[in-house]
Order: C-alpha cells, then structure tokens, then sequence
C-alpha cells in the first residue's frame, strides 16, 4: 500500500515567530531571570516553544506532526530525534505550548520539550486519529493484535519515510528516541515490539506494555532487543494504577534489559515534573 507524505504550508516557518529565550528553573521549578538562548520560554504560569506542522498520512487518514529541531548547526548526521506519543484526546499539536494549571502536566511536558530541544534532540510530535482527539490503536482490538492493519502503523512508516527524507529538517533517522504518556505510553512500548531496531531508548510515562491497558498481562516472551526503558509514573495514579507498569518493568530487567524509574509519590495521571530531568538523561546515555 502506497504511503502519501505531505507536507503543509505552516511547515515552512516558526508558529512562535523565531527563537525564544527561557530563563534556568530552579530546583523547586521556579523561573530566574537568567535568559539562555532557547526554542521555548518559561515563566512561572507558561511554558511555550516555537514548532512547525506537516501532515503524514497512512490508510488515507492525514495526521498533523508537529515538530521542532534544536538551535544552532545539527551534528553531521543530523538531530538525534525524540517521538513523542500524546496521550488520549489530548493532541500532541498540544505539547508545545502549555499554562502551568493545565490538566495531565501538560506544562511539565512542554518544559521536558524544552529541556530535549535545548540538549540536542529534535522533537516530533504525530497526532492520533481524529485530530488527536482519540487514542492510539496500539492496545484496541483487533488492531492490537493485527497491528499491520492498523492506521497508526501505516502512519508510522509514512513518519520514518517523512524523518530520512529531510521534510522536518536535518534529522539522524538512526538515532530515534521514543516517549508518551497514557495511550501514549502504551504506543512507546509498541515502538519496542513492532519497529526492532529503530529506537535506541524509550521512555514509558503512566502507561505499560503495548497491548495492555490498565490491568496488565504480559505475553510469554518480550524481545529480547528491546530498548532500554525510563519508566515515569504518579504513585497516586487512578487512571493508569502503578501496579499494571511494574511487572513490565520487572519482566524486562530480569531479561537484562536496562530499565529505571522515576516514580513520583504524590502524582496522579500526569507529566511529571522529574521529567523534565530524568528525559533527557536517560536519553543521553544510549546516543
């Protein structure tokens, strides 16, 4: 089946108008005054960086991607590149900008947007069906378990035939990195099971193995090349109970995989602030 790949006018220039100044944060997360050159700006009630649009298409759907690379000359072989997968009816259009009372830590996400962009890593954000008002198909039947019929694989491929072409600016298509939340973190660990080899690191937000939901049984076998995983999760977490993450975890750290976690003891379903941290770390450690 054949793959359109188009891309849309907005594509050609900064929705925010050019390069924006942040100021350092603080370990309580606070905003000094001391401006360092960035993507994105950060104040104590907004967070907000600079992103273009294209739209891939798989199954005859188009799907907005929204994206933005790094400031400066990229590396040789391009931007290390970081998927993000948005959670359920949130769009991942939505990522990029966010006031600090806005629901599921969108703000914490945008400033870990931020901390990504500042280190290096370009940032490429696909919606889900719907205009991202929807879920990922990655754990729904029947495309849970015949997932090359799925949409969102045929969206996939369209996505790593749209990063090696260029369209979204000077990219490394070999050095892709993947993170999501809710839904979203179930479509990152689908990256493990469907896409081998692809990813060099994930980072698994309130979410679990990629056909499971918020109970979790796990297959018999995992792959066994399956990346190293950060794993983020709230404690308080109703919607996505911690519970159904640790036996993937634990399934994949006695194989050898390397996983950690960043486990926040009062957080409900949301971004969590030690993201904005713990990313980019992880990250860096597989380049």
């Amino acid at each position: 089946m054949k793959l359109a790949i188009m891309l849309t006018a907005a594509a050609c220039g900064h929705s925010g108008g050019g390069v924006l100044v942040d100021g350092a944060s603080g370990e309580d997360g606070s905003v000094d005054a001391a401006p360092v050159a960035s993507r994105c700006t950060v104040t104590d009630d907004r967070a907000e960086c600079s992103s273009h649009a294209t739209t891939v298409t798989g199954l005859a759907v188009p799907r907005t991607v929204t994206f933005e690379v790094p400031l400066g000359t990229p590396p040789a072989a391009g931007w290390p590149t970081v998927v993000f997968f948005q959670g359920t009816s949130v769009p991942g259009s939505q990522a990029f900008a966010a006031d600090s009372t806005a629901t599921f830590g969108q703000y914490q996400l945008t400033r870990t947007i931020k901390a990504l962009l500042d280190d290096g890593y370009a940032v490429v954000a696909p919606d889900a069906l719907g205009d991202g008002t929807t879920a990922w198909e990655t754990n729904i039947p029947p495309w849970s378990v015949t997932w090359t019929t799925s949409s969102d694989h045929l969206m996939m491929l369209a996505l790593f035939e749209t990063i090696a072409s260029g369209q979204l600016g000077t990219l490394d298509a070999d050095r892709l990195y993947a993170m999501g939340i809710s839904s979203g973190g179930f479509m990152t660990s689908r990256m493990a099971v469907s896409y081998p080899g692809r990813f060099r690191a994930l980072a698994v937000h309130s979410g679990s193995y990629a056909t499971c939901s918020s109970t979790c049984t796990l297959p018999a076998t995992l792959p066994t090349d399956h990346p190293p995983t950060l794993f983020l999760h709230g404690e308080a977490d109703t919607v996505m109970p911690i519970g159904a993450m640790l036996p993937y975890r634990d399934q994949l750290a006695t194989m050898g995989i390397a996983v950690s976690s960043d486990i926040d003891p009062v957080a409900g379903h949301e971004w969590i602030a030690g993201g904005i941290a713990s990313v980019p770390a992880w990250f860096a450690q597989y380049p």
